[in-house]
């Protein structure tokens, strides 16, 4: 795991350069790096100690140094800031397990949601997805909402967030050319199987 992920993004960047237009974008984006972090199937003591980098990185960044027309970079820096903390508490809390419905025994529950699929790559990964999906309209005949699709996709993979816009802002925020790094790499993953399938076949001829 990258420990410093979170002061690679696009928000630091500009409060490092004393900020530019469009900060709640960058912020958004930070954000929401930061759930996915947290709601994420990583290692939670690596999770804790990259939060910890970054609060120490916000909490001493030289915002009161700053001329008067860049306060707002201030503001959005103290902002980050009480956003990490407020999740460092979020993960040091006990998580307390849902509560059954009254009809459903703890047996039936472990045997029904035993065969699920589990998406255990990154969740932005899966907004890709998602959104190339309903661009390609090939669900429903592309009649299905983008948020009804996120959500059917959420649940059919076990993620537990709504949000699918806000993974869809940090997507944007990329910097290369192609912004779409799973779709891409998915795609050369699965020409290199077909070229190396069709390579088997005629040795085996």
């Amino acid at each position: 795991m990258n420990y410093f992920l979170l002061a690679e993004t696009e928000f630091f960047r500009r409060i490092n350069e004393a900020g530019d237009c469009n900060m709640e974008t960058a912020y958004t984006a930070f954000a929401t790096q930061v759930i996915e972090l947290c709601s994420g199937n990583v290692d939670t003591n690596r999770t804790i100690i990259a939060l910890a980098y970054i609060e120490i990185e916000l909490q001493h960044h030289p915002v009161r140094h700053l001329p008067e027309e860049k306060r707002e970079v201030a503001a959005y820096v103290s902002k980050a800031l009480s956003f990490v903390r407020k999740m460092q508490k979020f993960l040091a809390a006990p998580q307390v397990p849902p509560l059954l419905p009254i009809h459903t025994s703890a047996e039936n529950t472990t045997e029904n949601t035993t065969g699920l699929l589990q998406w255990t790559g990154n969740t932005l990964d899966l907004v890709e997805l998602i959104y190339g999906l309903d661009e390609m309209g090939c669900i429903n005949n592309g009649e299905t909402s983008l948020k009804e699709l996120s959500a059917a996709l959420y649940e059919f993979f076990g993620i537990k967030t709504k949000e699918c816009y806000r993974y869809y802002s940090a997507i944007k925020l990329r910097k290369n050319t192609s912004r779409t790094y799973f779709l891409d790499k998915m795609l050369a993953k699965l020409n290199e199987k077909i070229r190396h399938d069709e390579e088997m076949e005629r040795m085996r001829r």
